[in-house]
């Protein structure tokens, strides 16, 4: 089984501010399968660390309200892409993330509120067929 999983959940030092978020649970579950790892957010040309970004009404927007939505949407194409190319069989994906988040993302008031929705990594994914998981259900 080939599944493809969000870069920061493996350890990479690629959030937003320059952290991970390895999962330990994610780590065994995975001994026994092939690893695509990928950062929609990295792959967009982000610098890490950065500021923040959330998805309001839609977009994608930085905490100082600059529109960065074309460009998380070009990291998001190349990040399908890749799972296309891989043939992954499933994703699983970091919470809340607005490139990432599956069952809940923030509101976009930078905030903290969280909401029932997708980022748009995972939503693509989910558009294009593959099974999306949220590390937190593993």
């Amino acid at each position: 089984m080939k599944v493809m999983v969000s870069a920061c959940l493996m350890g990479r030092d690629c959030k937003y501010n320059g952290g991970n978020n390895f999962s330990e649970a994610l780590a065994e579950y995975l001994k026994d399968k092939q690893v695509v790892e990928v950062c929609p957010e990295v792959l967009a040309g982000f610098p890490v660390p950065r500021p923040r970004i959330e998805r309001v009404n839609g977009r994608v927007f930085d905490e100082f309200g600059k529109d960065v939505h074309d460009a998380c949407l070009s990291g998001v194409q190349k990040a399908v892409a890749l799972a296309r190319s891989e043939k992954i069989d499933l994703a699983i994906l970091q919470s809340r993330s607005p490139s990432c988040g599956v069952n809940e993302i923030y509101d976009g008031t930078f905030s903290g509120v969280r909401i029932s929705g997708h980022g748009l990594f995972a939503e693509e994914l989910i558009r294009a067929g593959f099974p999306v998981l949220d590390v937190e259900d593993l």
